[in-house]
């Protein structure tokens, strides 16, 4: 993350798509199916996701992809966005 946002508590969901180069309806997708933790504050749709959340969710993304490269379910790398 940037220094901008790791003095941010929360981020908006155009700024967490931003982060991890994914777009806004992946992210929406991301908190509907609890993936990726979220609050939703004041109308309806707004969404916000703490910085450190954001930051458990690449930790877990990391770990989750290693352990599908280790049992072979992912080859390593060579995928369509390298």
């Amino acid at each position: 993350m940037t220094d901008e946002h790791k003095k941010r508590r929360f981020l908006t969901i155009e700024q967490a798509a931003e982060e991890l180069n994914v777009s806004d309806s992946q992210i929406r997708a991301l908190l509907k199916t609890g993936e990726l933790r979220g609050i939703q504050v004041g109308g309806r749709g707004v969404w916000r996701i703490g910085a450190t959340d954001l930051e458990d969710f690449i930790t877990d993304a990391y770990r989750r992809t290693a352990e599908r490269i280790a049992t072979g379910e992912l080859k390593d790398g060579g995928g369509p966005e390298d």
